[in-house]
């Protein structure tokens, strides 16, 4: 039970079989909130994302030395142990973890943990109250089951790439990855409600969360306008089909995006731009009006914001939903961030001081612990087989001399 002061999750422990991204940031997630998370990693190199390409924190550029950006960004708050579970030494000690876990999250392929006797059939014999999260590409059943996945694929196959870019261009991925985003804050919500509902069935279960299945749901009401009408939505770059202004507009250094998506926001930001006839221009009086003559009412926008800086127009319209189109250098030095305290600072025992996003989230009463470092591989592996598989000092010099861990 959550005490004040505390973590909300403070108790509870995960075992984390995930790699990449939707499994650990689900488990990033819930670090933050006081669970205790153990990710399980390969001795051979760890989670895939330690090797990814990129900037790597103190090392030397172009060589694999150092830490990667990319496992940096969804490991904090774990502890690391590298432990090859493909042995049956390695199967026993993840199987010593689990007599004490709340939460096992995996996002192999279906039907690979079966062959180490991690499937949740067997698991949910010995540990009844397990709650067992599956994340997969296609689903855990069906003729697609055994496919692999990756974010833009699945942008691909649900439609949601149809609906991003320019309206004359073909369909772009999202840059960011918007499918294994949403998968880990899904699958962050499924593992909290299910031990919630533990609680007073005393029994867990599995969740089966499927990338496929959180690209459809996050079609929202383009995947209904399709559903409605039976016409595919078109694309629209930074613009919207269906609502101006609500568009970028270009500024004497840059561009600032405008959302007055109803009539007194219309209202209000022709006032702002110091030509408030606009808004009773026959061409542009009703929200239909302005859909149509939109490339009439862009021209006249662009020809006043024209007059000065995305700074200043972003003061100006400060009180309506205005904001200047940022670089990641602009958006993340902004003085709003360090208000916000969403930058931090981590010791890393390894590469030294490293900056990362910190948690989002903000209760009075059981506030989050988003200060501990992501680990380095193995960090952890001798204190967690010590202090919660009951290994003695022996058992763990033999286990690392046989390739056991790392």
């Amino acid at each position: 039970m959550a005490e004040s002061g505390k973590p909300p999750l403070t108790g509870i422990r995960v075992i984390d079989f995930s790699r990449v991204i939707a499994g650990p940031m689900c488990t990033q997630i819930l670090a933050d909130m006081g669970a205790e998370v153990i990710k399980i990693e390969n001795p051979d190199g760890g989670d895939d994302t330690r090797k990814g390409a990129g900037p790597r924190i103190g090392g030397a550029v172009g060589t694999q030395e150092g830490e990667s950006h990319f496992f940096i960004a969804y490991n904090r708050g774990k502890k690391s142990v590298a432990l090859d579970f493909t042995k049956p030494e390695g199967q026993a000690i993840v199987h010593k973890l689990l007599a004490g876990a709340d939460v096992l999250v995996e996002n192999f392929r279906p039907g690979v943990l079966k062959k180490y006797g991690f499937d949740y059939p067997t698991l949910a014999a010995r540990y009844p109250k397990l709650i067992y999260l599956s994340v997969s590409a296609y689903g855990q059943a069906g003729p697609l089951a055994d496919r692999p996945g990756y974010d833009p694929v699945l942008q691909a196959e649900s439609g949601m790439m149809s609906v991003n870019g320019e309206a004359e261009g073909e369909g772009l991925r999202h840059g960011i990855a918007i499918v294994d985003t949403m998968t880990a804050i899904h699958s962050t919500a499924a593992i909290t409600t299910a031990l919630y509902a533990r609680r007073d069935t005393g029994k867990g279960q599995q969740i089966d969360l499927a990338l496929y299945d959180t690209a459809l749901v996050s079609l929202g009401n383009l995947g209904s306008y399709y559903l409605s009408s039976g016409e595919n939505p078109k694309r629209a770059g930074n613009g919207h089909f269906a609502s101006a202004p609500n568009n970028s507009f270009r500024t004497a250094n840059g561009r600032i995006y405008i959302a007055a998506a109803n009539q007194k926001l219309f209202t209000d930001t022709c006032k702002a731009l110091g030509h408030p006839e606009w808004a009773s221009d026959p061409r542009f009086a009703k929200l239909a009006d302005r859909v149509r003559n939109k490339k009439e009412l862009y021209a006249l926008m662009d020809g006043v914001l024209m007059t000065d800086t995305k700074e200043h127009w972003a003061e100006r319209l400060r009180h309506l939903p205005a904001g200047p189109i940022r670089e990641m250098s602009e958006a993340l030095d902004a003085p709003e961030v360090k208000r916000r305290g969403m930058l931090k600072t981590y010791r890393h025992g390894k590469v030294g001081d490293l900056r990362i996003i910190g948690s989002n989230y903000r209760f009075s009463d059981t506030p989050v612990d988003d200060s501990r470092p992501p680990p380095g591989l193995g960090e952890h592996t001798e204190a967690v087989l010590r202090e919660l598989a009951g290994c003695s000092e022996a058992e763990i010099a033999r286990l690392r001399a046989e390739g056991v861990i790392g």
